[in-house]
């Protein structure tokens, strides 16, 4: 649809009418839109795939915002949908679930092969991730250590995200993995990764993951 810079846009937040949550909004010419995901500045040929795939390929209405530390990509909502969306589902509780296994098998093969400095370096890099892309529950060093050593499946309650923070992490995990392990291998096998969680929200999972953005990599 746009690319957009940074002062044509006025960003604000707004409360979530059915949850704890601050939702940040872009405004352009009276037109409201939502974040779906963020990129680091050296990711500017990712960030425009990404966002040429969901207007071209998928007739999405979205904007490309061009900031000098970073490029977002924010999809055209009614402020008023946003009452509409109710507590998070299952589905979703069930897809963060699975998220926080991969992130939390990631650290330890990183702290098993690479040793603790490089394990304590990722986590930082974690921290910063989660900053930039406005996680909730996760923009601190001990929220993120909670995280890394939670049960998520135990856990009654896991991080508030949604779809685009989930996408979020799996796109940045998949860049920080290719950093610190020089090869793409500790992407494969997710499914092996995610064996302890029932087989019913496995499946549903491993089926969004094929169909998002990050299927390519993730296997």
């Amino acid at each position: 649809m746009f690319i957009l810079k940074r002062q044509d846009v006025e960003i604000s937040s707004v409360q979530h009418p059915n949850r704890e949550q601050q939702i940040p909004i872009l405004t352009y010419q009276a037109q409201t839109f939502r974040l779906i995901n963020v990129f680091s500045a050296n990711q500017a040929e990712e960030a425009k795939a990404f966002w040429r795939d969901l207007t071209d390929n998928r007739g999405k209405a979205c904007v490309l915002l061009e900031e000098p530390d970073r490029y977002s990509v924010w999809g055209k909502i009614r402020l008023d949908q946003l009452a509409n969306e109710a507590t998070p589902d299952v589905k979703i509780v069930a897809f963060t679930q699975a998220c926080l296994l991969v992130l939390q098998t990631i650290t330890l093969e990183i702290e098993d092969l690479l040793g603790t400095r490089q394990a304590g370096l990722f986590q930082k890099d974690l921290v910063a991730v989660f900053r930039q892309g406005h996680f909730p529950q996760a923009n601190s060093p001990e929220a993120v250590n909670h995280l890394l050593t939670m049960d998520p499946l135990a856990s009654l309650q896991v991080p508030p995200w949604e779809e685009h923070h989930l996408t979020t992490l799996l796109q940045e995990l998949y860049r920080l993995g290719k950093q610190y392990f020089g090869n793409t291998n500790f992407s494969e096998g997710v499914g092996d990764i995610l064996q302890d969680m029932p087989a019913a929200d496995r499946t549903q999972f491993i089926s969004w993951l094929k169909q998002s953005p990050q299927g390519k990599v993730w296997r």
